[in-house]
């Protein structure tokens, strides 16, 4: 199971596996209080890309299709996210505030859609 929460939420027993999937480390947070268990930078959008995007959502879906072909080039990171929730629950911990435009909802879909 994928689940995914914004790493200023506390952590739960429910989380299993936590892991970070932003470039940047989240502002306010320090590194013991975040009870995170990996930090996977590099499956994060590029910054070129981060940057281009700038959380604006009129630009959500130009972001989705390049960071997908992104995530393309990444296939060893996916599948190795892939091999984790396939041993049990995982979460995805991101800080956006907008959830809705957040590229961990495309990290998600990428994951639970195999391709």
């Amino acid at each position: 199971m994928i689940k995914i929460k914004r790493v200023y939420e506390p952590a739960s027993s429910d989380d299993g596996r936590r892991i970070l999937v932003d470039r940047l480390w989240p502002r306010g947070i320090r590194k013991e209080a975040a009870k995170i268990d990996e930090w996977m930078k590099d499956i994060a959008p590029s910054t070129e890309l981060r940057k281009w995007f700038s959380h604006d959502p009129v630009k959500w879906r130009e972001f989705r299709r390049r960071y997908k072909k992104e995530l393309q080039e990444k296939s060893e990171l996916v599948k190795r996210l892939r091999a984790e929730a396939g041993k049990g629950t995982v979460t995805l911990l991101f800080a956006a505030k907008d959830v809705e435009h957040a590229n961990v909802e495309v990290l998600k879909e990428t994951l639970e859609s195999g391709r």
